[in-house]
């Protein structure tokens, strides 16, 4: 069984959150480094793959209706 594109883009959300949270723990401790850097990067792609995959869901579900 497939799994559905908008648990997807709750998922790739959910962590993008949880990136954005970890980069905030590491530039209070240690200032703007290389893994802050990382962590906003990989949490900006979730945050993107997310949306894209809602998207998704909402746009295969609006052809279905059709």
């Amino acid at each position: 069984m497939r799994q559905s594109p908008l648990i997807s883009g709750i998922f790739y959300i959910l962590f993008g959150f949880l990136f954005t949270y970890f980069a905030i723990v590491n530039v209070s401790d240690s200032g703007w480094g290389f893994w802050a850097y990382m962590l906003v990067l990989v949490a900006t792609f979730d945050f993107g793959s997310g949306i894209r995959m809602m998207m998704f869901h909402f746009k295969l579900k609006k052809a279905q209706k059709k």
